[in-house]
């Protein structure tokens, strides 16, 4: 693998004492080993962010634009590097790995706009007698040190959305990437570093759980931004006091498709929705409510795209969709979920197989709303399909859910579209398409257990800055 094996921290690169295996998901073999670093290692890349804030707090925003598409070119300069890397410790399909790379290039090219342009307003103080005669403005300014903790599935691009915002405005970071997909971020980081980004500013150091709490409680850092689990997100909420924080978590995402929809334009959408790259993504499509009169041909159609387009295996192969789960224990605990919800009354329409290490893409029917496959966060390639007969009950089924972070509704009644808008309770509404479909410019985030705040270049940015108003009078 051509990726770092030492970690990035003031400049430098460093090792530590202890080491971790990294495992290909697709083999089960051990491919590489990561530095583990401990204490040392989180205190020495939190003092060195600190130390380096006032030196790049005022970088001038031409300056900042012009590192952040340094950035982009070097990730394109160094596309294969990065496809290999992805498709090996994070089991991804080529083509999915591919297209992450792709999408975080354009995540540093749409930094590097948003820096150019100053966020801050005019402000109408003497909108009130007591402000005649001043004038006022308001301006953003960053915040210092944020931590950012990123998961196993976009290994890059996940990163990319915090590591870009924070160059963008002028803010420090100590990352800590995923520790089963690690030298993905460790190869942004030679990125990094050889596009010029002062000593500091950036520090990967990979680490334990245990030990990454330290990133949370530091009294230095002034912000934490996670993406993982539900339960690992609320509790960092608990331990960061306070500190601003950005949860981006779990969902259970749900699609209707009304009796208006097209068919053939909706299924190839939901089950790349569902399947990619096993639907190990938050927004991934996992229950699907479908009028009574469209049912038995929504199935049937689904069904038929899924044998024919929807391949299961290597990720090296071209036309694999759903490769490899990221272990064999979470795939064994969908396979749990799957039998619990057949014993109880489900019905398995396809699926359900074992290819070594991957799951099939499934399809199960009459599924409780409550049991765990629905009711949970499968992220697994794993579907339920529903009926309703009003749309009504659709709205209410997908809201009756613990998770709230993206939707989308196959209709073309632009009424129902703005009711569906009005009423799901998501943090995105997506019309004739899927709540997997996201854009780096899109505010993203969710409500309920979905998380907490938003991202999307533009709004991680607004997340990492503190709003300052100056009001002058005149004499």
């Amino acid at each position: 693998m051509n990726a770092s094996p030492l970690l990035l921290i003031d400049g430098a690169w460093l090792g530590a004492a202890e080491s971790a295996p990294v495992f290909n998901p697709y083999t089960g073999g051990e491919i590489a080993r990561v530095p583990l670093g401990g204490v040392a290692e989180i205190e020495a890349a939190l003092a060195a962010a600190e130390r380096a804030f006032p030196r790049v707090r005022g970088t001038a925003g031409h300056e900042r634009a012009a590192l952040l598409l340094r950035i982009a070119a070097g990730i394109g300069a160094r596309q294969a590097d990065f496809v290999a890397t992805i498709v090996s410790e994070a089991g991804k399909p080529v083509v999915a790995a591919e297209a992450e790379v792709a999408r975080a290039a354009m995540t540093f090219t749409a930094a590097a706009e948003e820096a150019r342009r100053a966020h801050g307003e005019l402000l109408p103080v003497d909108a009130f007698p007591s402000g005649d005669g001043h004038l006022g403005l308001v301006r953003r300014f960053p915040l210092g040190v944020i931590t950012a903790i990123t998961p196993f599935n976009f290994p890059l691009n996940l990163v990319a959305h915090k590591v870009a915002p924070a160059l963008a405005t002028g803010n420090t970071m100590v990352v800590k990437p995923a520790m089963k997909t690690p030298h993905t971020a460790l190869l942004l980081a030679e990125v990094l570093h050889e596009a010029g980004v002062p000593a500091g500013q950036m520090n990967f150091v990979t680490c334990s759980n245990a030990d990454a709490a330290r990133l949370v409680t530091d009294a230095r850092v002034k912000k934490v931004t996670f993406t993982g689990s539900p339960a690992v997100g609320w509790r960092l909420k608990e331990l960061c006091g306070k500190k601003r924080i950005t949860l981006e978590l779990g969902g259970n995402a749900g699609v209707i498709v009304h009796s208006d929809a097209d068919v053939a334009a909706a299924v190839p959408l939901i089950a790349m929705g569902a399947f990619g790259y096993a639907g190990q993504s938050c927004i991934s499509v996992q229950r699907v409510v479908v009028h009574e009169s469209r049912y038995e041909e929504v199935k049937a159609a689904l069904v038929a795209h899924i044998a024919a387009k929807v391949l299961t295996g290597d990720p090296w192969e071209r036309t694999t969709v759903v490769g490899p789960m990221i272990t064999e224990p979470a795939r064994d605990a969908v396979l749990e979920r799957i039998a619990a919800a057949r014993a109880g009354g489900a019905r398995l329409v396809c699926g359900g197989e074992v290819r070594g290490r991957c799951l099939e893409a499934t399809v199960l029917e009459n599924a409780g709303a409550t049991m765990a496959i629905c009711a949970e966060e499968a992220f697994a390639p794993v579907l339920t399909l529903h009926r309703y007969a009003e749309f009504a009950e659709a709205l209410a089924f997908v809201n009756a859910s613990d998770f709230g972070l993206q939707a989308g509704v196959f209709t073309r009644d632009l009424t129902l579209a703005l009711r569906a808008y009005e009423e799901l309770e998501v943090g995105g509404v997506l019309i004739n398409q899927v709540p997997t479909f996201r854009v780096e410019n899109m505010p993203y985030g969710g409500i309920k257990d979905s998380g907490f705040g938003r991202e999307g270049v533009r709004s991680t940015m607004e997340e990492m800055t503190e709003m300052k108003s100056l009001v002058i009078k005149r004499t």
